[in-house]
């Protein structure tokens, strides 16, 4: 087999068989592998777990600022708007990183995570109320994607028309199939949050967004809607990905369903399962070396992507050699929250989030099927998530 100058990950191909791509790319490159991010836009995709460590670890040799890399860099490509720099955490380094990050941990920390499940078991009521009688449901469209942004969208204070704008401006960069689409995408997210943080300046509440408009650190309404970009990116699609991932997993896996249901093993297990093998941001913590950085003998250019793939990681043979499935449950080594300076700060929270919209639906709806034969489910191409285009069932 001919292989590959450079993997891409952002077709139909890569989306149906990531797992067989990672296992063609450790064969042909080792833990380090030349991949196009889109057509003509290269980067190299960490696929070994302790090279992944080193590197999350590393801000100073692994910056997460692009703008070096950006000025090279086609403003029409369609992965721009998921990739490019911005007034945020997720996007800077040093004391901008610092004080960025502050203004975000100090919302999160206000989120009260009794009132949170509480909030999260209305909104799957509600939202399981609204396909119980049909016998049938897309449980992404009809059931994950709805309830969390409901819930995201209260957590920030967010009305439901801005929520709907939202929604869709996501939805379109995260796929990155056109330009056109993702950079619309990107304008329609940017004016929803403009008018959503305005409206929370003139009428604060009680919501994580008013909380960060008062912080100390004075953020202008630009950088404001920077913040809540992320938050929404973090909240909105992978969550939703990870309950319908996890919902996979447990209608196409006969054992693992039967030690649930018999409560040898709990629905936070079968959430870190589908976490190590896939896990719904498949790839993305991506870093920008300022110099050339020599990894395991492998030369990284200046100024050019590295980003890290959680599932290959997560998947790399030497992390798991030897080890039992059995002994992989309740594991939670895994970098599906990476870690370092850019590790997730909402971590427990998306946690209790997806564990009881999962619960709720397997209390709700107990006896329940896939509507059509597992290998007929399509997974959305791209290179960063890992995401089914539908989930139908029956009951």
């Amino acid at each position: 087999m001919t292989v590959p100058d450079r993997f891409a990950l952002y077709g139909e191909a890569f989306a149906a068989d990531p797992h067989g791509t990672y296992t063609r790319m450790r064969r042909a490159y080792g833990p380090l592998v030349p991949v196009e991010l889109a057509p003509g836009v290269p980067a190299t995709l960490v696929i070994g777990y302790a090279q992944a460590l080193r590197i999350l670890n590393d801000p100073l040799r692994f910056p997460a600022d692009p703008r070096e890399w950006q000025k090279g860099v086609d403003p029409t490509t369609p992965i721009l708007p998921m990739t490019q720099w911005r007034p945020q955490a997720l996007r800077s380094a040093g004391t901008d990183h610092t004080r960025y990050r502050s203004v975000n941990v100090a919302g999160i920390n206000t989120i009260d995570q009794h009132a949170l499940r509480g909030l999260v078991e209305r909104s799957a009521q509600e939202t399981v109320a609204g396909f119980r009688a049909d016998g049938r449901a897309d449980l992404r469209a009809q059931y994950a994607k709805p309830m969390v942004f409901q819930v995201l969208g209260t957590v920030l204070g967010c009305p439901d028309e801005l929520l709907v704008r939202i929604a869709d401006g996501m939805a379109r960069i995260f796929d990155a199939i056109s330009p056109e689409d993702s950079g619309h995408g990107a304008m329609i997210l940017h004016e929803a949050l403009g008018e959503h943080v305005t409206l929370r300046r003139k009428e604060p509440g009680e919501d994580m967004t008013s909380v960060m408009l008062a912080h100390p650190t004075a953020l202008t309404d630009e950088e404001m809607i920077h913040q809540v970009i992320t938050l929404f990116g973090a909240g909105l699609e992978p969550l939703a990905n990870l309950i319908t991932n996890t919902q996979l997993k447990i209608l196409t896996d006969e054992e693992f369903s039967d030690s649930l249901h018999a409560g040898r093993r709990t629905v936070r297990d079968a959430l870190d399962t589908v976490l190590y093998t896939d896990p719904p941001m498949a790839a993305y913590c991506l870093s920008y070396p300022p110099y050339p950085v020599d990894v395991d003998g492998v030369l990284l250019p200046a100024h050019q992507p590295v980003m890290i793939s959680m599932a290959g990681c997560n998947n790399d043979p030497e992390l798991t050699r030897g080890v039992s499935p059995e002994a992989m449950t309740g594991n939670r080594a895994h970098l599906a929250w990476s870690t370092g300076p850019h590790a997730c700060p909402a971590r427990s929270h998306a946690y209790l989030i997806a564990e009881t919209a999962v619960s709720h639906l397997l209390d709700a709806i107990p006896e329940m099927d896939l509507a059509v034969p597992a290998d007929e489910l399509h997974w959305r191409p791209g290179p960063f998530h890992r995401a089914l285009r539908e989930l139908p069932v029956v009951f």
